[in-house]
This record gives structure tokens, sequence and C-alpha cells, in this order.
């Protein structure tokens, strides 16, 4: 025999909650929601990992497009950061090229005089 008593109706509550801000049945009849609400976690997972993806190609590009002012292409200019021995990731290198050109400039001539010592 099939009970349908508080478990069954927690859950649903649950469902419609999330599903608050949908537009028409999806946010209200139970059926509708669940898919949508199924749908919407799904995207929200993967989304997250796309995120981490998408932040290091604008850091990637905010830094090529700083280098390249300074004649290196961003390729040349990773290999010359492991060669001169600067650990900074590409988040930080990112926010100073954009924030404090100065400072990223001398990371740029520390970077070119290693290369250059590495030739």
């Amino acid at each position: 025999m099939r009970v349908k008593g508080p478990s069954s109706r927690k859950f649903k509550k649950k469902i419609l909650k999330l599903a608050k801000g949908f537009r028409g049945q999806r946010k209200n009849v139970y059926r509708r929601a669940k898919e949508y609400v199924f749908r919407a976690l799904q995207y929200q997972y993967r989304d997250r990992k796309q995120r981490k993806r998408q932040f290091r190609r604008l850091w990637i590009a905010r830094i090529n497009a700083a280098v390249r002012l300074h004649g290196l292409s961003y390729s040349r200019f990773i290999n010359g950061l492991e060669k001169a021995g600067i650990n900074l990731n590409r988040k930080m290198l990112a926010e100073m090229a954009v924030r404090d050109p100065e400072g990223f400039a001398k990371v740029v001539e520390r970077v070119k005089s290693a290369l250059a010592q590495a030739v």
C-alpha cells in the first residue's frame, strides 16, 4: 500500500521552494517544477566548473594584452616567469596588469632579463 504522508509532502515543498522565481507552471505545479529544478541543478553543477575555466581564459587574455605592450607573447612571458623563478599565479598577474601597470612592467623586465640569460 502506498503512503502519501509527511515525507512526500516535505520533498514536494522542497522542490517548489527551489522553483521560486521560475515562470508559469514551472513555479507552482509540482510535476513541471520538478523537471525544471532538476535541470537547473544540473546547470548549476556544470557551470561551477565552467566559471573556473572562464576566469582563467579572462586572466590569460588580460595578461597577453598587457605583455604584448612590452613586446612579448604570452607563452614566452610564462616561460620567462619560470626561468626567473617568479611564482605569481595568473589571477594575480592579471590584477597587476590592470591595476598596477608599473609593477607589472617591473615583472616583465625581470622576465626579459631571465629570457636573455637563458639564450
